[in-house]
């Protein structure tokens, strides 16, 4: 089988003190891919000179370079979307601008897709370290609080399901076929990109997950996107947090995705379109639950005997949320 051509989509916005290690980190890979699109959100710094003068050090062996600038600001998903559109080439690795990928990363993961043709989506673990690169002690995976059963869940074909409960997959470590952009184009805004890609991967083919890091994923004050494990108090305070609109904003995603599986016809496995629905229907009962929490408690224990709650949330982590949140 020929080895895939690989495209990076990277965004940027005021990312000058981290990107010429990142864009470095990209040019170790061997092989390096084909190209870089870089789109940049109104960066007030020499983001896009350090990425060219970075580049420029490679001389003829540094991927072609695309720039796109925005004014104004896109934010961060409509920027990744304007990345990948621009992205020629059949494999897509999303790109932060303040990460550094590990030598071998994408041998890995390009191996995966040039062995595996059903394959539309690979994520994996991420090292978290501090703004200079120095290790924390953990993993994405461990803030994230990952069950093995849930990694299980996606290598054995069941990653829809899995992505049901809660989303597992972060953009800064994940490579997908372009073709999977003909059904997930364009991205809602109710949701984030790479959430939405893998979604949409899991819905209309196989995606997958390896378990080891293969990234340094940073974490500092300027993180738009950070990892970090919650603490029991933190638990608790969202436990009893006042009910807001969350729930109707998670109504709503819901309710896209499956309007979205819906005009894909064919494409979508029946089994999990039925899935979506019953989301949409435990979304909704929650979101329409009473602001009392005294009557919330029947209703909640009865949808938490019928599974539900294990099913499309996080087990008893969401029942004890909806009794204990504030009306």
């Amino acid at each position: 089988m020929s080895t895939p051509s690989v495209s990076v989509a990277l965004c940027t916005r005021n990312g000058a003190r981290y990107l010429a290690a990142q864009v470095e980190s990209i040019c170790a890979q061997v092989p390096a891919p084909d190209e870089i699109v870089v789109s940049d959100d109104e960066s007030r710094d020499d983001s896009i000179a350090i990425v060219r003068a970075t580049l420029a050090q490679h001389g003829a062996a540094a991927p072609a370079l695309t720039v796109l600038e925005n004014r104004p600001a896109l934010g961060v998903t409509r920027n990744f979307e304007q990345a990948v559109r621009a992205c020629r080439s059949g494999l897509i690795a999303l790109c932060d601008q303040d990460d550094a990928w590990h030598a071998g990363r994408l041998a890995r993961m390009v191996d995966a897709f040039r062995t595996r043709p059903e394959l539309l989506l690979l994520h994996s673990d991420a090292r978290l370290v501090d703004g200079e690169l120095a290790p924390l002690g953990s993993t994405l995976f461990e803030a994230l609080e990952v069950k093995p059963s849930e990694l299980e869940g996606i290598a054995s074909g069941q990653a829809f399901a899995i992505l049901q409960r809660r989303n597992l997959v972060t953009g800064a470590t994940t490579v997908f076929r372009r073709d999977l952009l003909e059904a997930a184009l364009p991205f809602p805004p109710e949701w984030v990109h790479d959430e939405w890609l893998a979604a949409i991967a899991a819905a209309t083919g196989r995606m997958d997950v390896l378990p080891e890091p293969l990234i340094d994923y940073r974490q500092h004050a300027s993180n738009q996107i950070g990892a970090r494990r919650p603490t029991l108090r933190e638990k608790l305070a969202k436990a009893v947090a006042p009910r807001g609109t969350k729930h109707a904003e998670r109504l709503r995603r819901a309710e896209v995705l499956l309007d979205r599986l819906t005009s894909l016809g064919h494409r979508v496995t029946p089994a999990w379109l039925q899935a979506q629905r019953e989301k949409v229907a435990h979304q909704r009962f929650r979101t329409e639950l009473p602001a009392s929490r005294l009557i919330r408690w029947a209703p909640v224990l009865l949808a938490a005997a019928r599974g539900r709650y294990e099913r499309f949330d996080r087990g008893w982590q969401s029942v004890a949320q909806d009794l204990l949140e504030s009306g």
